[in-house]
C-alpha cells in the first residue's frame, strides 16, 4: 500500500507539473548537447561564424572594444565605427568572454530572455487569470525562446515583450524605474532592427490612445524620446555614421529590387507563410494552419451572432491584422517609389531596410496562437484544453527540432548522428574545424607574421579575421565606397567571366572576395571544396597597390606562374580538415 500510495503521488505530481516538466526537457536537451560537443558543435555560418562572430574576435584580437579613432584589420583598415557599439549586451559577451563561450552565452541568454519577458508579459495581461493559462505560456515562451533567429540579434528578437511589458506598465501608471527600464532596453535590442519601427509603433500608439481615451497619453508619449535617448546613447557609433560622417560607402551604390505588381504580392504572400531566413520561426507547419482555422471559426461566429463589430476589436483579429500590415511594409519596400519617397523625405534613411517590420512577426505569431489557445481553455471543458496542450507542445517540439538556416542544435544533433550511423563524415564544418585556430597559429609562426595585408581564397576572410590576420577582402555592409572601387580593381579580371559575381559585387558589395572567374562558389564552407577552376584571376598589380602580401588558399592555385606568386609554404594539422596553400607577392 505505501508503494501505491508514492506511485499515486508521482503520478499527480507528473500530471500537475506536466509543462514545467516538458519544458525542462527541452532546455536540458539543449543544454546538453552544447555542453557535450561544445566547440564541436555545428554553428551556422552564413551571417553568423563568416560575419559578427569574427568581427567581434577582430574587436578582442585587437583590444578595439572602447577604442575611438582606430582603424581594424578589415578591407584595408576600416573605423571601428563602422562595427557594432561596445555598449550591447551580446557584443559585451565576447568582450568577457573567450569567443565560443561568448557565442553559446549569448544562446542561451536569447533563450532565457525570450522565455522571461513572453511569461512577464503574460502575467501582466491577465494579472491573477494568468495561473489558470499557465501551461499555454510557459510552453509558447519556450518555444518563442528557442526560435532559431538571427544569432548577433537573437536577444533583440526575443525581448520584444519585455519593451510592449514596459509600455504597457508605463500607460497605467508611469514612475520612474519604468522609465529607466525603457532608456536601458536599447541595451538588449538594435536600433536597425527593431529600434527604429518601436519607435514608429509607439507613436501610432499615442495617437490610437489619445482617441480612444479622449486624452493625450503623457506617459506613453515620453517613452518616445526616452527609448531614443536610450538608442542614441548606446548605439553613438551607428548614429555618428548614420547621421555625422560625411562619407561615400557602398549603401550609396547598393541596387535594390523594383518589383512588379505581381511580384509584391507574391513577396508578401511568400513571408507570411515563410517569412524570412533570419526570423525562420517555423510557424508555417504547425502555428498559420492552426491560426487560420481559428480565426475562421471566430469570425464565422461573430457573423452568425450579428455580432460584426467585434471584428475589428477582437485581440485575435487585431494581432492578425499586424501580422498582414508587416507582411505589406515588406513588400512594399521592393517597389522604388516607396523607398525614393522615404529616401527623398529623410536621406539619412538612404539604404535602410523598411522591411524588418517582418521581424516583429517572429513575436506575434506565438502571440497569437496563444490567444486562440487561450479561448479554448476559456470553455472550460477538458477535451478542448487538452487540444491545446497539444498544438503548444507540438509547436515547441517543431521550432527545436525542424532544421532550419540558425538551428544549431538541429544540426549538432544531426550532423554528429548522421557521422556515428554512416561512419563518415559529413561536408559541413564544425566550429572548431571552421576557424582551425590550432593550424593558422602554425602558419603565423612559421612565416613571423606581423600584421601583414592578406587575402582568402577558397574560404571566407572571416577565418583569417579571426586567426588575427588582416585582410583586404571582408565581408562588411557599410565601408566606404572609394575602398570598393580600389578593390575593383583586384578582381576585375574575374568579373569579365563571371557575370553572377559582377552583378553579386557591383549591386551589393558587402561581400568584397577574390571571386572565381568562373563563377563558382570558392567560400562554401565546406570539408571538401572541389573547384573545377584552380586559377585565380586577379590584378596582382593592383594587389601590390592596397598592400598585399599574401594569398592564403585552400587550393593549389594552377595559374601560379603567370602571376608572378611564390609558394610560401603547404600547411596543414590533424584538428584542421584544410590544406593551405600560402602564396606571398614579390
Amino acid at each position: 500500500m505505501e508503494g501505491l500510495r508514492t506511485k499515486n503521488t508521482y503520478v499527480r505530481f507528473i500530471v500537475k507539473n506536466w509543462y514545467w516538466l516538458f519544458v525542462g526537457g527541452l532546455l536540458f536537451l539543449q543544454a546538453a548537447v552544447f555542453l557535450f560537443f561544445r566547440k564541436k558543435s555545428y554553428i551556422a555560418v552564413h551571417d553568423n561564424l563568416d560575419l559578427f562572430v569574427a568581427h567581434l574576435q577582430i574587436l578582442k584580437n585587437t583590444d578595439t572594444f572602447f577604442a575611438h579613432n582606430v582603424s581594424l584589420p578589415i578591407l584595408g583598415g576600416v573605423s571601428r565605427d563602422t562595427f557594432g557599439s561596445e555598449f550591447s549586451l551580446y557584443n559585451i559577451l565576447y568582450f568577457l568572454l573567450p569567443n565560443f563561450a561568448a557565442y553559446m552565452t549569448g544562446y542561451a541568454l536569447k533563450i532565457g530572455i525570450g522565455i522571461f519577458s513572453f511569461i512577464l508579459l503574460a502575467k501582466d495581461v491577465y494579472g491573477e487569470k494568468y495561473a489558470s493559462y499557465r501551461p499555454l505560456v510557459w510552453i509558447l515562451a519556450t518555444a518563442f525562446g528557442l526560435i532559431p533567429v538571427f544569432p548577433a540579434y537573437g536577444i533583440a528578437f526575443t525581448s520584444v515583450p519585455l519593451i510592449v511589458y514596459l509600455l504597457r506598465k508605463i500607460y497605467r501608471q508611469p514612475n520612474k524605474r519604468l522609465y529607466l527600464g525603457v532608456f536601458l532596453y536599447p541595451l538588449i535590442s538594435y536600433f536597425s532592427y527593431f529600434g527604429f519601427f518601436i519607435l514608429a509603433y509607439i507613436v501610432c500608439a499615442v495617437i490610437i490612445l489619445w482617441i480612444k481615451d479622449k486624452r493625450f497619453p503623457k506617459g506613453i508619449a515620453l517613452s518616445c524620446p526616452v527609448l531614443a535617448l536610450g538608442y542614441i546613447v548606446f548605439e553613438y557609433r551607428l548614429f555618428k555614421e548614420m547621421l555625422f560622417s560625411d562619407a561615400i560607402t557602398i549603401r550609396s551604390t547598393m541596387v535594390n529590387n523594383d518589383f512588379t505588381l505581381a511580384e509584391n504580392i507574391k513577396s508578401v504572400f511568400d513571408v507570411f507563410c515563410k517569412t524570412i531566413f533570419h526570423a525562420q520561426d517555423s510557424h508555417f507547419y504547425l502555428v498559420l494552419p492552426v491560426c487560420v482555422i481559428g480565426l475562421i471559426i471566430i469570425n464565422i461566429g461573430y457573423i452568425r451572432r450579428k455580432e460584426e463589430e467585434k471584428l475589428l476589436t477582437d485581440s485575435c483579429n487585431l494581432t492578425f491584422l499586424f501580422l498582414i500590415f508587416n507582411c505589406i511594409v515588406y513588400g512594399l519596400y521592393d517597389w522604388k517609389a516607396f523607398r525614393t519617397l522615404i529616401e527623398t523625405m529623410i536621406p539619412p534613411l538612404t539604404g535602410f531596410q523598411f522591411n524588418r517590420t517582418l521581424y516583429f512577426n517572429t513575436f506575434l505569431w506565438y502571440a497569437l496562437l496563444f490567444l486562440l489557445m487561450k479561448r479554448l481553455y476559456d470553455t472550460g471543458k477538458k477535451k478542448w484544453k487538452y487540444l491545446a496542450n497539444t498544438i503548444v507542445a507540438v509547436a515547441a517540439c517543431i521550432v527545436m527540432f525542424m532544421p532550419q538556416m540558425y538551428n544549431d542544435f538541429y544540426h549538432t544533433c544531426y550532423y554528429h548522428a548522421y557521422s556515428v550511423l554512416k561512419h563518415t563524415q559529413v561536408k559541413d564544418l564544425n566550429y572548431e574545424e571552421y576557424y582551425s585556430k590550432e593550424l593558422f597559429t602554425k602558419i603565423k609562426e612559421d612565416i613571423g607574421y606581423d600584421g601583414e595585408w592578406s587575402a582568402a581564397y577558397g574560404m571566407n576572410p572571416a577565418i583569417l579575421q579571426y586567426n588575427g590576420i588582416a585582410t583586404l577582402d571582408g565581408y562588411l555592409g557599410l565601408y566606404s565606397q572609394e575602398y570598393k572601387e580600389n578593390f575593383r580593381k583586384v578582381i576585375a579580371p574575374a568579373l569579365k567571366t563571371a557575370e553572377g559575381s559582377r552583378i553579386y559585387f557591383d549591386d551589393w558589395g558587402a561581400r568584397a572576395y577574390l571571386f572565381s572567374a568562373s563563377d563558382e562558389n570558392t567560400y562554401v564552407p565546406y570539408r571538401e571544396l572541389n573547384l573545377q577552376d584552380n586559377r585565380l584571376v586577379i590584378d596582382v598589380n593592383a594587389y601590390q597597390i592596397l598592400g598585399g602580401k599574401y594569398i592564403f588558399s585552400r587550393v593549389p592555385i594552377g595559374n601560379q606562374s603567370e602571376l608572378g606568386l611564390y609558394l610560401r609554404g603547404t600547411y596543414s594539422d590533424a584538428s584542421s580538415p584544410y590544406t593551405i596553400y600560402l602564396y606571398e607577392v614579390p
